[in-house]
């Protein structure tokens, strides 16, 4: 029995060169995304992919969720929680982004921070620079290891 998309003669499966052109990504970033786990597709008797239509919200999510920096192994983890095939809603939107806050949260104190101190230095303690917000007189910083750690918010 054919759905009323098929009855209207619109075809429940995107062309991988469909979906990019609606995606607005690239064909290489599709076959990446299929690559890792984020998406998935069928072949044709020919070997060509096949997507469902509920790629292009899945599509829309990763590159929503890469804005934003979430890094792509996050995101599909939380595409893994969703039901296969299924193309995220507001409801899952709101759940995975709740569970991205606090690391958003940090990044975002992360980049006030170094916005604050770019002017100056980068933290590096060099004792180069004598109007140095983040000096480090005596290298007492040394004893905390390598690295900003003025620049760094804590975790």
């Amino acid at each position: 029995m054919k759905n009323s998309l098929e009855q209207a003669g619109i075809s429940l499966t995107l062309s991988v060169g469909e979906v990019a052109r609606r995606s607005g990504v690239p064909v290489s970033t599709l076959h990446f995304y299929e690559a890792q786990g984020l998406i998935s597709s069928s072949r044709t008797a020919g070997n060509q992919r096949r997507y469902p239509r509920e790629v292009l919200r899945r599509v829309a999510f990763i590159r929503v969720a890469q804005r934003v920096g979430i890094a792509l192994a996050d995101i599909g983890v939380a595409l893994q929680a969703l039901p296969a095939g299924a193309a995220p809603g507001r409801a899952d939107w709101s759940r995975l982004s709740a569970a991205w806050r606090a690391d958003l949260d940090q990044r975002i104190d992360q980049l006030k921070k170094l916005r604050d101190t770019l002017d100056d230095c980068i933290g590096c303690g060099c004792l180069s620079i004598d109007r140095c917000r983040l000096r480090n007189p005596l290298d007492t910083l040394a004893a905390l290891g390598p690295g900003p750690h003025r620049l760094w918010v804590e975790t």
